[in-house]
């Protein structure tokens, strides 16, 4: 089994096909009582042999995956309500029902996390950024921290992270520093005769395949070494478990000047700029584009900078497809203060906040070469502004470029590129198995889910589903 990523939902898959088996902990009470009767029926099975779907049936809560929503629920039961009781999974470690499997990642483990500046806090509450059985909460305790407003740092999660396969000894399974190519099937017989690069070294061959199987994956990539060459590989698998997030690709707007070079699509070069005080108090201002959470995270920068903003964006203040609109005040007062800003200092009206304007419902026409940008509002109306630099932070897309077609063949909608939040790919609510392609799994923002706390219950589904086909079932 050859893993495509390994963060969070790679991790966490790599912990469940090592022999960690979760069971329901004796004499524990889960605050749902229909789950709690339920739990109580087979105590002695574990969850992963148990029926998912009968499990998670009538959960309710913040995501659309039943499997999400059980495995959260189990390890956090009341989290939603503010409160802190235990999980009620024990783990036991049952080495016989380990999988061989290999996790692919370009980083340390971690995945993403390794490239969002350090200091940036977490949206998701920090115990939520936990994986299973090693609570971050005590993992920070260990480094004599605590959460800041119950959220924590980039840095801190990602370095949670790699601990965590660490500590858990899961790094024999992860190859960091690979960039894979291509994921496709080929037939069996044609690579008996194939020389393979075997990545496990120290593990089980992946050549034991199924003899019913006449069709594998070969997936084909290189590594990067120490020395900053390319060592290229090739791994057959019965079963590929996409797990790339969606990091990956800026999102463009795809207007005129755009590739320009002062023109940026990510907020890493805000930050560069000010380190390299090419902008600061007296530049024009700093233009930036879009209404999510690192649009916002830039504005935050640049107004601790007093670094003049200058904010465009498609919707309306009070839209509630906003995310502003759907964040509590009291848990996230720094988001707060932006949305308060974009509604209090539109251009049109002067407001308290000095060096920041805000041009809700506008959207970008285009980038001159002069560093002047033209907006244009919805009743057809330009403006022109003169600015230092543009940022355009309007999400990101999955980078599937090693699948055949883009992947765009495994989506909801087969017509449209794969988006995590419009358009993911089409599986199994209850395996994570791609619908259009057996033996292919999808997990995280790929499959829908955009949050690590609801990414684990993927991994439980794979990890279950994986299971019953390897014949590791207990007797």
């Amino acid at each position: 089994i050859v893993f495509l990523g390994n963060g969070p939902s790679g991790i966490c898959l790599s912990y469940l096909l090592s022999g960690y088996i979760p069971y329901f902990k004796r004499d524990s009470l889960h605050p749902h009582p229909i789950l709690q009767r339920k739990l109580e029926e087979a105590p002695d099975v574990s969850i992963l042999d148990q029926d998912l779907e009968y499990l998670s049936e009538g959960l309710e809560g913040r995501s659309h995956s039943p499997v999400a929503l059980l495995f959260d629920t189990l390890q956090r039961p009341d989290t939603d309500f503010g409160g802190t009781a235990e999980s009620v999974l024990t783990w036991w470690h049952e080495t016989d029902r380990a999988v061989p499997h290999l996790v692919l990642g370009r980083n340390a483990p971690g995945g993403a996390w390794h490239s969002i500046e350090g200091s940036m806090v977490t949206l998701s509450r920090g115990e939520w950024m936990g994986l299973p059985d090693l609570p971050f909460k005590d993992w920070l305790k260990q480094k004599r921290r605590g959460l800041r407003n119950n959220r924590a740092t980039a840095e801190d999660i990602a370095q949670y992270y790699q601990h965590y396969v660490m500590k858990k000894g899961l790094q024999k399974n992860f190859r960091c520093g690979t960039v894979v190519t291509s994921v496709r099937k080929v037939s069996a017989e044609s690579i008996s005769t194939h020389a393979q690069k075997d990545l496990q070294e120290n593990s089980d061959s992946l050549w034991n395949f199924n003899e019913k199987n006449t069709e594998v994956f070969q997936v084909d990539g290189f590594f990067k070494t120490r020395k900053g060459d390319k060592e290229p590989f090739s791994v057959y698998a019965e079963n590929v478990v996409l797990a790339t997030g969606t990091y990956d690709r800026p999102t463009w707007l795809g207007v005129k000047g755009e590739n320009l070079s002062y023109v940026h699509h990510q907020l890493s070069a805000l930050e560069e700029a000010v380190k390299n005080n090419s902008i600061g108090i007296m530049s024009d201002p700093v233009l930036i584009v879009g209404a999510g959470l690192t649009a916002a995270d830039a504005i935050l920068f640049a107004h601790h900078c007093n670094i003049p903003v200058i904010h465009v964006f498609r919707r309306r203040v009070s839209d509630p497809g906003l995310i502003f609109n759907q964040l509590p005040k009291m848990m996230y007062p720094e988001y707060h203060k932006v949305h308060q800003m974009m509604k209090e200092q539109s251009a049109a009206c002067a407001g308290p906040y000095e060096c920041y304007v805000s041009l809700p419902e506008h959207h970008v026409l285009s980038f001159g070469k002069d560093k002047k940008c033209i907006f244009q509002d919805k009743n057809g109306y330009q403006k022109a502004y003169k600015v230092s630099m543009a940022l355009v932070l309007t999400g990101s897309n999955p980078n599937l470029s090693f699948l055949p077609n883009n992947g765009i063949d495994l989506a909801m909608d087969s017509d449209q590129p794969v988006n995590p939040k419009r358009n993911p790919i089409d599986v199994d609510p209850f395996t994570y198995e791609c619908t259009q392609e057996k033996g292919l799994y999808a997990l995280g923002p790929l499959a829908g889910d955009n949050f690590v706390r609801f990414v684990q219950g993927g991994a439980l589904a794979v990890a279950s589903s994986l299971l019953k086909k390897a014949n590791k079932n207990p007797p």
